[in-house]
């Protein structure tokens, strides 16, 4: 029990650990693409604005000097260069160019077609369907104002590969992140661990303490019940108040030997050193004997026990433990079940190898945000009425541990005001 308390712990700190390092990851590596793309792109866009104007300046010197040009012309791009340009006149009709690659100046040709940008807005297109990866262009315009006429120079460039090398690097980055990732939480788990050492010592500590003490008290308890009983039935004590004290003594004193009996099977679970001891049986006659021994309790608060046409259900299993679980939820109804309410047993349909019985209440219920909580050890829905009771918070407790020695499930279905349902499935070989 305790080994597997403090690993779904450390599970739980390496996931939690986990969930906080993919989130870390994942921004660091959004980050990290957007501010590289952004310096990219913002360079790119500036050296695409700076040729917007020189070859602006150019052909605004060729259109007024006719047959001339500059010694500061720039050299016009082969076909196969990234950079570009094309002029046109107010008429649409192409006046100078720097050619793009023959794959790319149809697309180009359109976007200069129904180009709306503003002058000196840098844009930026995709043009999709290009096998192996879809080619991206970043184009701006710049408008020349003759004395005749306008014309309006379109440049762009070809920053596919640029945009493609950002990709591999953002792969890259988190591939290694992953790779750190895993390294990480490998770590975190180690030292996780080695968190754990201290909280183990301490926790071992205090369920070896609960077993030896709750072993310790059971001789004097034991002692104390057979010393008032023995006061009990003494003769000579006529005095009403002596005996009403002898009473209380010897009420308080069952309530802690079962107290003490309770800790003694939880500190055997804790320490796996519960024992099985099966035998063959009918579990319908240890059902109907359970019955019986809660009837007196169960007549006090006028509640009636239903256990009727039980089928006969031989299996192969300990008889003490079973008898233990159904008295625990039967105990267990009867207690959180007003008076004139009723309390029904079944035996439910199993499959083969298994043991399926219910309990059902007509009880005050349990909450939804209790349900989980209830085979907590020493958790009490109501706290003031499990004391008045005699509860100790410890019999849901008990019998999830035995419903885990048999592989079972325990379901439950309850809303308040309206009584509680226990379904319990237990795995016995020999049914």
């Amino acid at each position: 029990m305790a080994t597997n308390i403090f690993g779904r712990s450390r599970r739980r700190l390496t996931l939690l650990y986990a969930i906080i390092m993919v989130l870390f990851l994942a921004v660091l590596i959004f980050t990290v693409r957007s501010t590289m793309e952004w310096a990219i792109t913002s360079e790119q866009a500036r050296e695409l604005l700076d040729t917007a104007h020189d070859v602006s300046d150019v052909q605004e010197y060729i259109a007024g000097h006719p047959g001339s040009i500059p010694d500061e012309t720039p050299e016009y791009k082969s076909s196969n260069d990234r950079l570009f340009f094309y002029v046109f006149d107010e008429d649409g009709r192409l006046v100078n160019f720097a050619r793009a690659s023959f794959r790319i100046e149809p697309f180009i040709l359109d976007q200069i077609a129904a180009w709306q940008s503003a002058e000196d807005e840098v844009v930026v297109f995709t043009q999709g369907g290009q096998k192996p990866r879809p080619t991206k262009l970043m184009m701006t315009s710049k408008v020349i104002r003759l004395g005749d006429g306008v014309q309006t120079v379109y440049v762009g460039k070809d920053i596919t590969a640029l945009y493609y090398g950002l990709e591999k690097a953002t792969y890259a980055l988190a591939v290694t992140g992953v790779l750190m990732l895993i390294i990480a939480l490998v770590i975190a788990h180690l030292l996780s661990g080695r968190a754990m050492i201290p909280l183990k010592t301490a926790y071992e500590k205090q369920r070896q303490f609960a077993a030896d003490a709750s072993h310790e008290l059971r001789t004097p308890l034991a002692v104390v019940m057979a010393s008032a009983d023995l006061l009990e039935n003494d003769p000579s004590i006529q005095s009403p108040f002596l005996k009403q004290v002898i009473a209380d003594v010897r009420d308080e004193v069952k309530k802690m030997t079962k107290l003490v009996s309770d800790l003694l099977l939880v500190a055997r679970s804790d320490n796996q050193a519960l024992k099985l001891k099966p035998s063959k049986f009918d579990f319908a006659a240890v059902i109907g004997q359970t019955v019986r021994l809660m009837a007196p309790l169960a007549e006090q608060k006028q509640i009636k026990i239903v256990a009727d046409n039980l089928p006969r259900t031989i299996v192969h299993a300990d008889e003490a433990k079973l008898k233990q679980l159904v008295l625990i939820f039967v105990d267990n109804a009867v207690k959180y079940t007003p008076t004139g309410g009723q309390v029904t047993v079944q035996l439910l349909p199993a499959d083969k190898g298994q043991v399926r019985f219910s309990v059902q209440d007509t009880g005050i219920g349990i909450a939804p945000a209790d349900q989980e909580k209830i085979f907590d050890r020493f958790y009490r829905v109501d706290k003031a009425r499990s004391r008045e009771m005699g509860g100790n918070g410890l019999g849901l407790a008990i019998a999830q541990e035995l419903v885990k020695l048999y592989n079972g499930h325990i379901g439950i279905q309850s809303a308040l005001g309206e009584g509680t349902t226990f379904t319990i499935s237990l795995h016995l070989p020999g049914k």
